[in-house]
């Protein structure tokens, strides 16, 4: 099983591979191709994100002691980066991912390239995720 970091360093390596942006958006849009469909019992107003653009899904279930997340978008760039986020703090236990310093996106450029709206759903996906995060560790 993979740390958080190992997850992010992973991440920073297939993007540092590509010098030019559009390039690393057909990245990031096949890696949003790559999200396996949400079921439609979750696309639902519980679990819309609030401050995104496109409409973003973001289902948590706790399992084992981990947090397993799903989720989904209607916009092909946004799917890529609910990719990521899910790559990196899916699986891991609620107190990884509070704890967990997400310095892929700036290293691999990803907030100075989102536009601003983009750029406040990635962060709403981020809270929402940390949330769920909390709430499960209040559980045991």
């Amino acid at each position: 099983m993979k740390t958080i970091n190992e997850i992010q360093d992973e991440i920073i390596e297939e993007f540092s591979v590509f010098d030019d942006w559009l390039d690393k958006y057909s990245l990031l849009i096949d890696m949003g191709n790559e999200l396996p469909p949400l079921d439609a019992t979750y696309k639902n107003a519980n679990n819309l994100i609030e401050g995104c653009q496109s409409r973003v899904w973001l289902q948590a279930d706790y399992e084992n002691g981990k947090v397993i997340f799903q989720g989904d978008s209607d916009a092909v760039i946004v799917k890529g980066i609910v990719f990521l986020l899910i790559r990196v703090l899916s699986n891991h236990t609620p107190e990884e991912i509070l704890s967990a310093d997400l310095y892929f996106i700036d290293k691999i450029g990803l907030k100075e390239h989102l536009s601003p709206t983009r750029s406040n759903g990635l962060v709403a996906m981020l809270k929402q995720m940390k949330l769920y995060a909390l709430a499960f560790s209040q559980k045991k």
